[in-house]
């Protein structure tokens, strides 16, 4: 394994949420990534936002971990859930949240 999907696997199994994205969570550098943040934002889960256009090791690293061809990637414990399009629809039909709780992450209720 490379020292990129070392890095990559260590990310995504020590952090309970993470989300490969273009820019960072405060400044999101694409709508997709955008998007994501929002909708975790949302939601009120803690994750950590790593930044794809800081490496382009990472960027194209975690395309091959994935098997995923576009960012932003969001992991949960460790498990790849999906791109913008497939958080969103599992956002809208509150499956995200479900997925959270049933992984022990706390969601903020919905007001």
């Amino acid at each position: 394994m490379s020292g990129i999907h070392e890095f990559i696997a260590n990310e995504v199994k020590n952090n309970d949420v993470v989300v490969f994205m273009k820019g960072t969570p405060q400044f999101p550098q694409c709508g997709f990534s955008g998007q994501v943040v929002q909708i975790l934002d949302y939601i009120g889960v803690d994750y950590k936002g790593i930044n794809v256009l800081a490496d382009a090791e990472i960027r194209q690293g975690i395309k091959e971990y994935s098997n995923w061809p576009t960012i932003p990637q969001l992991y949960v414990k460790g498990e790849f859930i999906g791109g913008c399009d497939i958080v969103r629809e599992m956002f809208q039909a509150g499956e995200l949240q479900q997925h959270f709780q049933e992984n022990g992450i706390s969601v903020r209720a919905a007001s």
